[in-house]
């Protein structure tokens, strides 16, 4: 099984990502990894990405994706997927519901991921495009995604994802 935790930037998704797959006993892979050097700079700089900025980076992180699958190998993923269009293409199209790749939606207020974004250091997110991010995303509907909220510790949200990843019915894990 893939899981993919995705949410907007300061969500949380490396740190319980890291914590999921300890827990799970199989790999981590941060979407942030399979950015281009003209994304991250573009990021730095404040400036929202674009759907064209986006496809190539998607489609490296699904190519890692199929690699896990194809070696028979569980992974958690980080990687934002604000829109239905990006989550289709991890999964591996609208057609591909076979449950291999499963969404875990880390939802969070703005002022929470303000805060945390404001205390970040050495990413090169600017913090500014907090705003962008969250007009852009597409929220999941329960059938998508399982919906875990991040006010809680990193400890408790992952003991909520396992119980969650538990109770999802087979199209979505």
């Amino acid at each position: 099984m893939i899981v993919i935790l995705m949410g907007v930037s300061g969500a949380g998704k490396t740190r319980i990502g890291q914590l999921l797959a300890d827990r799970l006993s199989c790999t981590f892979d941060d979407g942030d990894a399979f950015h281009s050097a003209a994304n991250k700079d573009k990021m730095a700089r404040g400036v929202p990405l674009t759907d064209e900025d986006r496809w190539p980076w998607m489609s490296a992180i699904r190519e890692a994706i199929e690699a896990k699958l194809r070696a028979g190998e569980a992974a958690v993923f980080a990687c934002s997927s604000l829109k239905r269009i990006y989550r289709d293409m991890l999964r591996g199209g609208v057609e591909h519901q076979s449950g291999d790749v499963c969404f875990v939606y880390l939802k969070g207020s703005f002022e929470l991921l303000r805060e945390r974004l404001g205390s970040r250091t050495g990413h090169f997110f600017e913090p500014s495009l907090l705003r962008s991010q969250l007009d852009t995303l597409e929220e999941p509907d329960e059938d998508e995604a399982l919906t875990v909220s991040i006010e809680s510790r990193p400890e408790a949200i992952v003991d909520e994802i396992v119980k969650g990843l538990a109770h999802q019915p087979r199209s979505m894990r």
